[in-house]
């Protein structure tokens, strides 16, 4: 009678943990995100996954995650591209010159005055202060080439591939 509780025990133990894993929702938080085969950034594409989609965590394997969609599709998608949190509906300030709608559409939690701050150039009052103290064209033509500068999805991904960055990175459980 005795073993017969403790496999009872065993199997609700199981049962219980095998629930919570499955109940364990992500959201993907990152434009781009693709669902996989297998846990490599180079593997097989199965599906492209929307910022914003659920997925259910089915196992994880260090840097990846084997997901579920709500329509059925199962495949490994880098954890660094999904969020514990459902993102928010998108980030104020998208009409940047520097990340344009692609700012909109990324789930950075900042408040608009800082992210505004840190992207969009030159204040009135720091511009006023460079006039006054004579600041180069040239260091104003720079500055205005860079906040012109967009940056395509294929090229992020490129130089994501070739730096060995996030999903790409080699070692330290890069596999399953």
């Amino acid at each position: 009678m005795r073993k017969k509780c403790n496999l009872v025990a065993a199997v609700a133990l199981l049962l219980t943990a095998s629930l919570a894993l499955a109940a364990e929702k992500r959201w993907v938080s990152s434009e781009g995100t693709t669902l996989k085969t297998e846990a490599s950034a180079t593997s097989d594409f199965v599906a492209d996954l929307l910022v914003g989609t659920e997925v259910a965590v089915v196992e994880s394997g260090g840097r990846w995650l084997k997901v579920r969609t709500g329509v059925g599709k199962e495949g490994w998608v880098y954890a660094g591209r999904v969020s514990e949190t459902p993102p928010a509906a998108e980030v104020a300030g998208g009409d940047d010159p520097l990340f344009g709608a692609n700012l909109q559409k990324s789930q950075i939690n900042t408040a608009k005055t800082d992210s505004a701050r840190s992207i969009r150039g030159l204040s009135p009052d720091t511009e006023k202060y460079a006039k006054n103290h004579g600041t180069p064209e040239l260091y104003k033509r720079s500055l205005d080439g860079i906040l012109a500068r967009k940056v395509t999805a294929q090229e992020l991904r490129a130089f994501l591939k070739e730096g060995k960055i996030g999903e790409f990175a080699q070692g330290q459980g890069g596999g399953k």
